[in-house]
């Protein structure tokens, strides 16, 4: 099925579910649905304003921690938030020890999706794509948890491929990379995998934020994640041994990279950074900047150098899992996930040292979004020669 097979077919099916209220009011995770503020990507409406004309487009992402969904329209050169929601629910909780999705997992997460599935029909988008990643690729009974989702909510999720998942994460952060860089290593730390890609400017940039796949030169997807590390290694009580046999467990992985040697040699002798997007490195941000509360605003496209990572890293670590729970960047949800985090992002770190990591708050969503407009405004794009009437006379 195609992409816009699906979006047509996902829209039939939620209308088909009959109508329903309004999700209500939904607590606000980090991710959140507080409005963007960068104005060349995501801007927000007053909240009394009239609903401006055009069309309507949704993501959403299903994975192993999180439900993630952002409902946008298109604006300038980027997009305008109309509405969204993320909720951690664990979908994955288990699946690297039993091969399947627990009973509860799959309640928490039917009652996510039933708060999105009445976001959607709210607003009614044209085009959708509802993904879903690791947790529903690697459990056993993923399908038929797919199938229950169809059937009881009228939402079709697509299983995407990990390459997909690399793609789209570049897509929805390319307006972060350094436009003076000539490659940049961005990384995805997910739930139960993690993906990497090594993007090559040598030979020039895409113009298109939409197209910056296009410059992918090596990428690889680490079946680790938070919620699988912390399963392997425990979360709760980390200490510094325990905290480097996480990082040698990632970096055993890491040797399998196409190109490894080649990315150090062009790190040496090029400009080249880090680009993450994941809770982990909006974490480290967080207490880094001594938020007292999480704010995307100061988060997202945040410049750290290697100095205040290693010093950010250092105070998490000595910090015990109760004062872990007590911290408003961090909270209950996270406290278990955030140093098994760490050590994934610190394998990376030592892999491939650069002098600077920027921060991304935005992701699958953000790049599904890139992807769906850039896409229909190319089709909307008049030819460059008309084709002439009257046999060409």
């Amino acid at each position: 099925m195609t992409d816009s097979n699906r979006s047509a077919a996902a829209s039939a099916l939620l209308a088909d579910a009959g109508s329903g209220t309004s999700s209500g009011a939904v607590r606000k995770d980090r991710a959140g649905i507080s409005p963007p503020p960068r104005p060349d990507q995501r801007t927000t409406s007053a909240p009394n304003a009239k609903r401006p004309r055009g069309p309507l487009y949704a993501a959403l992402d299903l994975g192993t921690n999180n439900c993630r969904l952002l409902i946008a329209r298109p604006h300038e050169r980027g997009f305008r938030v109309i509405d969204g929601f993320t909720r951690i629910v664990r979908l994955g909780e288990g699946v690297s020890v039993t091969g399947r999705l627990s009973d509860a997992a799959m309640e928490r997460t039917m009652e996510a999706l039933r708060l999105c599935r009445n976001k959607l029909r709210e607003h009614q988008p044209t085009r959708m794509r509802l993904i879903a990643t690791e947790a529903c690729r690697a459990a056993e009974n993923g399908p038929a948890f797919l199938e229950r989702v169809k059937t009881e909510l009228g939402m079709d999720l697509e299983v995407v491929d990990r390459r997909t998942e690399a793609e789209l994460a570049v897509t929805g952060c390319a307006d972060l990379i350094d436009g003076e860089a000539q490659g940049a290593l961005m990384f995805d730390i997910g739930g139960g995998s993690s993906e990497l890609a090594w993007l090559d400017f040598r030979g020039g940039r895409p113009r298109a934020q939409g197209r910056m796949a296009a410059s992918i030169r090596s990428w690889q997807s680490l079946p680790v994640g938070v919620v699988s590390i912390a399963e392997k290694f425990g979360g709760v009580d980390v200490t510094p041994q325990v905290f480097e046999a996480m990082v040698t467990h990632v970096s055993e992985h890491l040797r399998q990279f196409r190109g490894r040697e080649k990315l150090r040699q062009m790190i040496s002798s090029h400009k080249v950074h880090l680009i993450g997007t994941s809770g982990t490195v909006t974490t480290l941000a967080g207490l880094h900047l001594g938020l007292e509360r999480y704010e995307r605003q100061k988060v997202d496209g945040l410049w750290m150098r290697r100095d205040q990572v290693d010093e950010t890293m250092r105070a998490l670590l000595g910090m015990a899992f109760e004062r872990r729970v007590s911290h408003p960047c961090i909270g209950r949800d996270r406290a278990d996930l955030v140093l098994p985090g760490c050590a994934i992002f610190e394998a990376i770190r030592r892999e491939w040292p650069t002098e600077r990591v920027r921060v991304a708050d935005r992701g699958l969503r953000e790049g599904i979004l890139i992807s769906l407009m850039d896409g229909d405004r190319v089709q909307k794009r008049p030819t460059r020669y008309p084709r002439r009437q009257n046999n060409g006379q």
